[in-house]
């Protein structure tokens, strides 16, 4: 594992110093907040089975960033962002951080959050559409 797993205030102390926020959930969850400036590439779509996997993921992540590019990959609890982590890693992608605890943070099993999220930690959120989407 060449990947960094950072909680939330961590991980935005890598984007104030540059690296960009990748955004993996769906469109939807983008548009209802999320970090200023971050880009949003769906890991997974709603579809009439539930939650299927973006079959293009790979190649809209490669179109938007060189392999060099440092990303912060974030999603709603951490586990759709460790997923794309694994996936950006094994294509190449050398300089990545996993988000855990995401935008609503982390629960155990019984539902209680073990992680707080990006917004539980009052850190700057938008639903301006203002990045490169």
């Amino acid at each position: 594992m060449s990947y960094q797993n950072l909680d939330p205030d961590q991980a935005r102390e890598l984007i104030d110093d540059g690296w960009t926020c990748l955004d993996v959930r769906t469109e939807e969850e983008f548009q209802q907040g999320h970090a200023p400036g971050a880009y949003n590439i769906p890991l997974l779509f709603r579809g009439a089975m539930g939650m299927e996997a973006n079959p293009q993921f790979l190649e809209q992540v490669g179109r938007a960033f060189e392999k060099d590019h440092r990303l912060v990959v974030a999603c709603k609890a951490g586990g759709r962002s460790l997923k794309a982590c694994e996936l950006l890693e094994v294509a190449g992608f050398q300089a990545l951080a996993n988000m855990d605890g995401g935008f609503h943070g982390r629960p155990d099993p019984s539902g209680a959050i073990v992680v707080a999220g990006w917004e539980a930690r009052g850190l700057p959120t938008t639903t301006e559409v203002d990045a490169g989407r």
